[in-house]
């Protein structure tokens, strides 16, 4: 798998508490938009996400952004 499933073509925004957090970048996993492990032989890998402080996070979901796992818009080109 070299292109990423599109789990949604829309950001999944969502108030995080500072911390660690691996965004999933196949699309495939059903906790979206947090890895479940669902990458395994897919040949991506998630993207560790680290918030230093609590704040709402536009996660992307179309799995195309140009900003790791924040929302680029790029949903809109898909």
């Amino acid at each position: 798998m070299s292109t990423p499933h599109i789990a949604q073509k829309s950001p999944l925004v969502k108030k995080m508490p500072a911390g660690t957090y691996w965004w999933c970048a196949c699309g495939l996993s059903t906790d979206q938009p947090f890895c479940d492990g669902s990458h395994k032989g897919s040949g991506i890998a998630p993207k560790k996400v680290e918030l230093a402080e609590d704040q709402t996070v536009a996660w992307c979901g179309c799995k195309h952004s140009g900003n790791g796992g924040f929302c680029d818009g790029s949903h809109k080109d898909l």
